[in-house]
């Protein structure tokens, strides 16, 4: 079979990979309809990911029909239309019991694309099948399912319910790139009074405006902004969603007393902590990697049409030109793209959905 191989900082390409087959009787193994390309895989092309070793199949999320299952898999059989999450549990470690699945120390936690084997490729081996996979409504078309994989349970988890989003409250979400955009859709269950989405390309505002954020500035812009639509107080939650330092240090210049800053973004850099300033102003700021106990749910919003997917998905490729979807998601600033998918129901060479 075929799948996207990292060789190092810079390096990786589509090629020649051994088929995956059931090592464990918790394993399956799934055929790959849908994948797509996530922020985290463009830090690890970059070298913030070091634990990836040369010769890893990239990707954490996908679609897919499940062709193979070890003996203890019960949940799933062969035939069945699936969702593979980003997170692998093993359900039985403290962090699993307490339905911390993305600190799973049995063999789980975020490990596809990472430690093993992930998704970018013709077909895959999901371990621990029955927590990890997600039988899949017909109703969600497989180009937006593959959204639930990654972006939107790690937007509403470690986003906005982290951030502790409550109606009436001022938001501001700094990145209006993919995770951003599903921080506004899945804050917007939660009424606060105003959405601010900051970034720097004109375009991702243009798409932040449409997914329901009711004012968008410019980074320069954005603290001048949110003080003149709060009276000075300042956003009651200010969501990361970049991931350098200077995305991280804006949301906490933003924050008012009290409030809460809630880090997504995936850093690769140190970010100065500034409590000289924090310190008196009961400031909470909470990191995290992504449970996915939201899956389910979110799943079931997306089938009754609550959350506003499709518009997430900007550009489709067949699976073999995982090159060229990597070079458009990482010119996003050129290319309009906000979620990349190949694969899925449509195969045409590259469908542009919106700029």
């Amino acid at each position: 079979m075929k799948g996207f191989v990292f060789h190092g900082p810079g390096q990786a390409s589509w090629q020649d990979v051994p088929d995956p087959a059931v090592k464990e009787p918790t394993d399956a193994i799934v055929m790959v309809g849908a994948v797509t390309v996530c922020g985290t895989d463009l830090h690890i092309l970059k070298g913030d990911v070091p634990e990836v070793r040369p010769g890893t199949v990239l990707g954490h999320e996908a679609v897919g029909e499940v062709v193979e299952v070890g003996s203890d898999v019960r949940t799933v059989r062969p035939g069945d239309r699936v969702l593979l999450s980003c997170i692998t549990s093993c359900g039985r470690c403290r962090f699993c019991r307490d339905g911390s699945y993305g600190q799973c120390r049995g063999g789980g936690g975020w490990i596809l694309g990472r430690l093993v084997d992930g998704t970018q490729a013709e077909y895959v081996r999901v371990p621990y099948a029955d927590l990890s996979v997600h039988p899949l409504p017909a109703a969600v078309p497989s180009e937006e399912a593959v959204l639930f994989a990654d972006i939107f349970p790690t937007s509403y988890e470690v986003g906005v319910l982290n951030g502790h989003v409550r109606p009436g409250d001022t938001v501001a979400i700094v990145g209006a790139g993919p995770i951003g955009l599903a921080a506004i859709a899945t804050a917007r269950l939660f009424s606060p009074e105003r959405i601010i989405a900051v970034d720097l390309a004109p375009a991702r505002l243009e798409a932040a405006h449409r997914l329901g954020a009711d004012a968008v500035a410019e980074v320069h812009e954005a603290p001048g902004l949110v003080d003149d639509l709060t009276g000075g107080l300042g956003a009651d939650v200010v969501i990361e969603a970049v991931g350098v330092p200077e995305s991280f240090e804006l949301c906490t210049r933003m924050v008012r007393p009290g409030g809460h800053v809630a880090n997504v973004g995936v850093h690769g850099k140190p970010a100065t902590l500034h409590l000289e300033d924090l310190w008196i102003k009961n400031v909470t700021i909470t990191t995290g990697l992504v449970d996915t106990y939201s899956t389910p749910t979110l799943l079931r919003m997306a089938a009754a049409g609550r959350l506003p997917t499709g518009q997430l998905v900007t550009h489709t490729f067949p699976l073999h030109q995982m090159e060229e979807a990597y070079d458009v998601f990482s010119e996003a600033g050129e290319t309009g793209a906000l979620k990349v998918v190949l694969g899925g129901e449509r195969h045409a060479e590259v469908a542009v959905r919106a700029a």
